[in-house]
């Protein structure tokens, strides 16, 4: 059984690496500890000594939902490297594997490019599979539930990996089962054959919708609430007049209101305050409590350490 002293000085696991460049949202201070894992033993090893030091662990993908505080996080951040960034096609099965690490948009256009549709809706989706899978990820008129068929999980309590069909992860608007114990490392997507020429204008499409819709050569996560039933989030907040609202060097899109903007000298602390205000206003001149897509990891004004565990987009 590795040690934390003998995976810290093997380079397995390293002290203060800064976090802001490993999110969409460039901001935040650094982790007090980082680990890239290649492998699912080299992954589990890490997980179980971090854990018996009482270290709390944050599964980080591609950043595009996460904001770090300015403090940094006081814990591990883990993030798969490697063999997990690798998307395989069986044509014969007709489907597509990635490991979790591979990019949303890069499994689109690999299926694409093997004329296999179904994960047109993924190129407009800046996450990783891994991410797509724990919160049913969407896009398009099209979402993760509709195409999954299985995933592989790493139980970080046991260190157990199991395979969970699509009917188990149990997929929800904006969720799964995948829970802040669970590592997924790898998922299979059912695809169609198609013409390639036929899904690139489909992905050409879904590219140009989010450009002439969604604020787009900013710093930005994306969607930072979740639509409630029956309405979106982006409408409520418009109709609220706060489009263009600001909290330090974050503000709310004046293109899309339920894209938040950081500007050049933004800190992460603008967004949470900005996130937590526009909040309140709704729930105040709405009565809707909207609930972030958007995470915040290590100490903010106002909360401590609220994204612990789980697996980031």
């Amino acid at each position: 059984m590795t040690s934390w002293d003998e995976l810290r000085a093997g380079g397995y696991v390293t002290a203060g690496v800064a976090m802001g460049s490993l999110t969409t949202y460039k901001l935040g201070g650094p982790a007090r500890w980082f680990c890239e894992a290649s492998s699912a033993a080299a992954a589990a090893d890490v997980i179980r000594a971090a854990s018996r030091k009482g270290i709390d662990i944050l599964v980080l993908g591609r950043g595009s939902n996460l904001v770090f505080s300015d403090a940094g996080y006081d814990g591990l951040v883990i993030r798969l490297s490697g063999r997990f960034k690798e998307v395989r096609i069986d044509r014969e099965a007709e489907t597509v594997s990635a490991g979790a690490a591979a990019p949303l948009p890069v499994l689109a256009r690999r299926a694409g490019r093997a004329a296999l549709g179904g994960l047109e809706f993924y190129v407009g989706i800046p996450g990783s599979v891994g991410g797509a899978v724990t919160m049913n990820a969407g896009f398009y008129g099209a979402e993760t539930a509709d195409v999954a068929i299985s995933a592989s999980i790493l139980d970080m309590r046991s260190g157990e990996i199991v395979e969970r069909d699509a009917s188990d992860l149990e997929f929800g608007y904006r969720r799964s089962s995948v829970g802040g114990d669970d590592l997924v490392l790898e998922a299979s997507f059912a695809v169609e054959p198609g013409e390639a020429g036929r899904i690139s204008a489909r992905m050409r499409e879904a590219t140009r919708w989010r450009r002439e819709n969604q604020p787009g050569g900013t710093l930005n996560a994306g969607s930072v609430f979740r639509n409630p039933p029956g309405d979106a989030a982006g409408r409520l907040i418009d109709s609220l007049g706060l489009k263009g609202l600001r909290r330090g060097g974050a503000r709310v899109s004046t293109r899309h209101a339920n894209f938040f903007v950081a500007d050049p000298g933004a800190a992460a602390q603008d967004v949470y305050d900005l996130v937590h205000e526009v909040r309140r206003l709704v729930r105040e001149r709405a009565g809707v409590l909207l609930e972030p897509e958007v995470r915040f990891a290590g100490r903010f004004r106002g909360v401590l350490d609220e994204a612990r565990g789980g697996q980031r987009a």
